[in-house]
């Protein structure tokens, strides 16, 4: 089974992906994509990824819901998945499946005018978040799993402004008292007390 999808690798599946969608006549799908694929197709970070996340698609021009995937889109990726030896949920809604997702919770604002569209033929298009919405989910994530996530985001090299705006973000997705609690902490352990004062 394949161990991780590299920036090729990434482009072939989707391209695969795409010819097989237009072969059952499916109509277009344009996907919204975060995490490690989209870091490694926006050429942010040089890395693999296990899966492509989608956190939205977009229809008619707007942003929607990714819950559920269409069935045309599973279809074709499970076949994906067969003639590639990619994991069964290499395709998955995983950051937006429930009512808790991103989402379902709110995007970044501004975050559709920061897409970067790569088409993938004649059916498929993939809409790869940009960086500062990577900074966004990326401190979110790192807050509970720490890891890549962290990683990741140090990676991004934000600045103390686009980390402020990714905090206050963050705040919205998780209104505990312990998450603010935990990204207090990890804000100080990264150096950025500054702004782990103001939240």
């Amino acid at each position: 089974m394949n161990e991780g999808l590299d920036n090729q690798q990434l482009d072939n599946a989707l391209r695969l992906l795409d010819g097989l969608l237009v072969r059952s006549g499916a109509p277009p799908v344009h996907l919204v994509v975060c995490g490690g694929a989209a870091l490694i197709a926006a050429g942010l970070i040089a890395r693999t990824t296990r899966d492509v996340d989608i956190v939205a698609l977009l229809e008619g021009g707007r942003l929607a819901s990714p819950s559920p995937l269409p069935p045309h889109l599973l279809r074709a990726a499970q076949q994906t998945a067969e003639a590639l030896r990619l994991p069964k949920d290499w395709l998955n809604n995983a950051p937006s499946r429930n009512e808790g997702g991103l989402f379902q919770m709110g995007l970044p604002e501004g975050l559709q005018e920061r897409l970067i569209p790569r088409n993938y033929g004649a059916c498929l298009t993939a809409h790869f978040i940009g960086r500062l919405d990577q900074i966004h989910f990326k401190l979110y994530a790192a807050v509970d799993r720490g890891g890549y996530h962290t990683a990741d985001l140090l990676a991004l090299c934000p600045t103390d402004t686009e980390l402020a705006q990714a905090a206050r973000w963050t705040l919205g997705q998780d209104v505990s008292q312990e998450f603010r609690q935990l990204l207090r902490q990890l804000l100080e352990t990264l150096g950025h007390d500054g702004i782990a004062a103001t939240i």
